[in-house]
């Protein structure tokens, strides 16, 4: 221009900023601006509006800001445009508070917001989780005579979603219609999403069935929010069907909607089917990443198909995929379940390798292995290096450790770590009692430590309608031999002094109706022993297999009372 002899004025300036805007170019719009008082032009407020709105859109919420606190100086005096603009700026960069007191700015500045400014200030409050906040906002347009429309519900129903409130977020979607705004495949998105996050899997499946007489076309992001749904619902044919439906409806998944069918199959405890959707990626050109293989991973290692864990894990290697903690907690949870405790510990060992850190998940796993493979010492060894590695146990690791104990024959110990849970605020719970009371089922000490337990209302459900029946479902095998020989032993002898000899009964469960503890024998099998070893009439009920009945009429109070003799 100047080779010309045109001289740029104030008109031309903002042209060119506005360019700069548009094309992502906040370093220029920049320079511009600063060039303007050698050039002795004078900026207003749209070159200023321009510039704010370039460093919005290239996430410089800071030299947004900037550039407002110059205007006054500058005599220039923001508008709502301007205002707008540093409110999306502080939106994108995660600055909800600073966004929100821009807003309260705006009225001594004698500036009223509009619909983008309160947009702005939503979607704020939105991306930094402040649902109510966000709500507020919408509840003030009104006052404010400010209509909302379809960017005002998507960002306020996103705030819901974020926040967890799937109720208030359906309320908003039906709210529309009356406030004529028309919802769009965002706002469904937005709503099936809160849906999917609150476990609603069925009225996330609903809204997607309504979106067609709605006229809105389910896009990507809706189906991964419906199939997402469906897995965190446990309904994996459900997720397979919506992945089906998808190429009818012209829309191509992506790797976010491959990685939450193979979760759905995953939980679904469908190995093969995930295994299946992965191998159709590369067809799909879809490139599955450490999320895609780690949820692959945890289906085989639900499935008990170690082997194939390995092989994905090697597999992605060579895809160059990087695996994380989750992964390799994954990988050795398989090698546990399948009883490969040294693959389990030799994966522990390689990930320092691939500057990955183990956490809770990997050592609880780790342990576990060590724990079913009758390797106590190496339970301790790396329970030990936790506190080394600044990773806290939990009550899952000290579970796993006593257990090892028991398997071990070391009743000592394994009474040792249950003493030193409360010292670590790690409060013990069912499981760990019942593996304790495994190690010591037999001892004087046992007698002891179910009263414990008992006491803290590990077994509420215990009595079953009357002391004449007792409920063995929470037990393993060494509580509920202690729990039988203490009822037999100081509650029995009660009944039968009364009147009439009550019919006893022992519930211990049968098949699919009871718990599986990590125990070599099954409860019924060691009650029964027990009984049929003191000689007392028992018998399995052929109504009911998970009842044992003892004939009370042939039981001496005398006897009973020296099954369960406290420790000296």
């Amino acid at each position: 221009m100047l080779g010309a002899r045109v001289v740029p004025n104030q008109i031309t300036y903002n042209a060119a900023i506005s360019a700069c805007e548009k094309g992502g170019q906040w370093q220029l719009a920049s320079k511009l601006l600063s060039l303007m008082p050698e050039a002795k032009v004078v900026p207003n407020e749209i070159t200023y509006s321009a510039a704010i709105s370039a460093c919005e859109k290239g996430g410089q919420w800071q030299l947004a800001l900037k550039l407002l606190s110059l205007m006054p100086e500058a005599k220039v005096v923001p508008n709502e445009i301007t205002y707008s603009a540093a409110i999306s700026a502080c939106d994108k960069g995660g600055q909800w508070q600073m966004a929100l007191k821009l807003l309260s700015l705006m009225p001594d500045a004698r500036v009223v917001p509009n619909k983008i400014t309160y947009n702005a200030a939503i979607s704020a409050c939105e991306k930094g989780s402040q649902w109510q906040l966000a709500l507020k906002l919408l509840s003030l347009m009104p006052g404010a005579r400010v209509v909302p429309n379809e960017i005002t519900y998507n960002a306020a129903i996103s705030a819901c979603e974020k926040g967890g409130q799937w109720q208030l977020a359906l309320k908003l979607l039906s709210l529309m219609p009356g406030a004529k705004v028309v919802p769009n495949e965002i706002t469904y998105s937005a709503a099936i999403s809160a849906c999917e996050k609150g476990g609603q899997w069925q009225m996330a499946l609903k809204l997607l069935s309504l979106m067609p007489d709605a006229r809105v076309v389910p896009n990507k992001i809706t189906y991964n929010a419906a199939i997402s749904a469906c897995e965190k619902g446990g309904q994996w044919q459900l997720a397979l069907n919506l992945l089906s439906l998808m190429p009818e409806a012209k829309v191509v998944p992506n790797e976010i909607t491959y990685n939450a069918a193979i979760s759905a199959c995953e939980k679904g405890g469908q190995w093969q089917m995930a295994l299946k959707l992965l191998s159709l990626m590369p067809d799909a050109r879809v490139v599955p990443n450490e999320i895609t293989y780690t949820a692959a991973i945890s289906a085989c290692e639900k499935g008990g198909q170690w082997q194939l864990a390995l092989k994905l894990l090697s597999l992605m290697h060579e895809a160059k995929v990087v695996p994380d903690q989750i992964t390799y907690s994954a990988a050795i949870s398989a090698c546990e379940k399948g009883g490969q405790w040294q693959l389990a510990l030799k994966l522990l060992s390689s990930m320092p390798e691939t500057r990955v850190v183990p956490d809770q998940i990997t050592y609880n796993a780790a342990i576990s292995a060590c724990e079913k493979g009758g390797q106590w010492q190496l339970a301790l060894k790396l329970l030990s290096l936790m506190h080394e590695a600044k990773v806290v146990p939990n009550e899952i690791t000290y579970n796993a450790a006593i257990s090892a104990c028991e398997k071990g024959g070391q009743w000592q110990l394994a009474l040792n770590l249950l003493s030193l849970m409360p010292q670590l605020r790690i409060l013990p719970d069912v499981v760990s009692y019942n593996a304790a009371m495994d190690a010591v089922s037999g001892m004087g000490v046992g007698y002891a430590l179910f009263r414990k337990a008992f006491g803290l209302g590990m077994y509420p459900q215990f009595w079953s309608n009357s002391y004449s029946t007792i409920n063995l479902h929470d037990m393993s095998c060494g509580a509920a031999v202690l729990a039988v020989r203490w009822w037999l032993a100081e509650v029995v002898p009660h009944l039968l002094s009364g009147p009439t000899t009550p019919k006893l009964e022992v519930i211990t469960g049968w098949g699919k109706s009871r718990k599986e503890w990590r125990t070599t024998t099954d409860v019924q099998d060691a009650v029964f022993q027990l009984l049929q070893g003191y000689q007392f009439p028992s018998r399995i009920d052929q109504n009911n297999r998970g009842v044992i009945t003892i004939d009370g009429r042939q039981l001496k109070s005398s006897e009973l009372r020296r099954l369960f003799t406290p420790p000296s």
